[in-house]
């Protein structure tokens, strides 16, 4: 019955967390937050980054000043703020602050790994080598960000397609064919008539000021309801149990969560605070709640793959990553299992948007075909009965 009362507990504080996610880290880092700075709220692109942390450790490798190091890779940069923001870094450790504090002025740029990560390699004096492991760590997640992005623009493309088609045939091609079948004297099939009125309804302005404003109300509506906690766990239920898109989106959560932990782990950064890096980066409800409950686990003795199979929503883990950190645990060596994991989940990744990709195309194509076939249809029933009509 104890037992009972403390799981009890202990998720019911998980969920609270959830509800209001980062809440611990955030008060963490605000107590030790530095002066504000008049580019805190600036950011910069995903490749520049990942340029600078790559240059940065090549330069540090080779024996130059950090502040040094710093302002030759600010002057390279083309004009902007993400070069002032660097000029602004060199000037703070000229100063006296120390290269994580400094990083910390802008979370926008440089997430809480990033300064979690440079803050660990300022006490074991190997920043070369963890800055490095970062700039793996960045360029991993630009690669599955471009392939989960890939996946995205064949639908697009085809949806963009379809509406243009149907657009074209609609308000041009299917007047043209309507005047000269009424000029015949003879009454419009069932299916024409039914896209003509379409048509028309959509070339009215009141009706398509009515829609649009209609359209508008569902949108705020509907954007004000996912910012509540019922509308956030909805979506975020319907992202994870979607057919093939679904476990696409798990592999691609997974593959992130347990790259972070490898990098942080692999570069000294104790694994409760990797986990909290973890949950500030899950937008997901039912990720995040996984990861809140297995760090409020791991506070109380337990084991890392423990933690994961004891807490809520574990199922999104599968046995075999769970006994893998396991075998991690056992050796003394989670840092590399947790790498070797995030290496066959990105593999896992690849062969899910490969597979949503193959059901893709085909859907597409078969309802472009419908929607195309439909008003082709449409157009040549017409045509049909005025030769049947002209023959007699």
């Amino acid at each position: 019955m104890a037992s009972y009362n403390s799981t009890s507990t202990l998720e019911s504080a998980a969920r609270k967390n959830v509800e209001y996610p980062g809440r611990e880290a955030s008060q963490t880092l605000a107590a030790a937050a530095p002066k504000p700075s008049p580019y805190a709220n600036e950011t910069a692109r995903r490749q520049d980054i990942i340029l600078f942390t790559t240059q940065l450790a090549v330069m540090l490798d080779s024996g130059v000043v950090l502040s040094d190091a710093i302002m030759a890779i600010a002057e390279q940069m083309r004009p902007g703020a993400f070069r002032v923001v660097i000029s602004a870094l060199a000037e703070r450790i000229k100063n006296g602050d120390c290269f994580s504090s400094a990083l910390a002025a802008y979370p926008r740029i440089f997430n809480t790994m990033f300064v979690s990560i440079v803050k660990t390699s300022e006490a074991s004096g190997r920043m070369p080598h963890m800055l490095e492991v970062l700039s793996g760590y960045l360029n991993a997640e630009a690669e599955t960000h471009r392939q989960v992005k890939s996946a995205m623009i064949y639908p697009v493309i085809m949806l963009l397609m379809a509406v243009a088609a149907t657009g074209s045939l609609m308000f041009f091609v299917l007047p043209r064919f309507t005047r000269i079948y009424e000029s015949r004297g003879a009454a419009l099939p069932a299916l024409t008539r039914l896209l003509v009125n379409c048509s028309g309804l959509l070339a009215d302005p009141t009706f398509m000021a009515s829609a649009v404003t209609i359209g508008i109300l569902i949108f705020l509506g509907f954007s004000a309801w996912r910012k509540t906690l019922t509308g956030h766990k909805t979506i975020d239920w319907i992202k994870i149990h979607t057919p093939v898109f679904g476990v696409m989106y798990i592999d691609a959560v997974m593959t992130r969560s347990m790259r972070i932990l490898a990098t942080m782990v692999n570069t000294g950064v104790s694994l409760l605070e990797a986990l909290e890096v973890m949950q500030m980066s899950c937008d997901n409800y039912f990720f995040r709640c996984l990861w809140t409950t297995v760090d409020a686990r791991l506070r109380d003795g337990y084991q890392l793959s423990d933690a994961i199979e004891l807490s809520s929503y574990h199922e999104m883990v599968t046995p075999s990553i769970i006994q893998m950190l396991r075998a991690g645990e056992k050796s003394g060596q989670i840092g590399r299992i947790c790498d070797k994991v995030s290496l066959l989940l990105e593999k896992k990744l690849q062969n899910s948007i490969r597979a949503a990709i193959t059901l893709i195309e085909p859907m597409m194509i078969i309802i472009m075909g419908v929607i195309v076939g439909t008003i082709a249809i449409a157009l040549l029933l017409p045509v049909f009965r005025i030769s049947s009509i002209m023959a007699h």
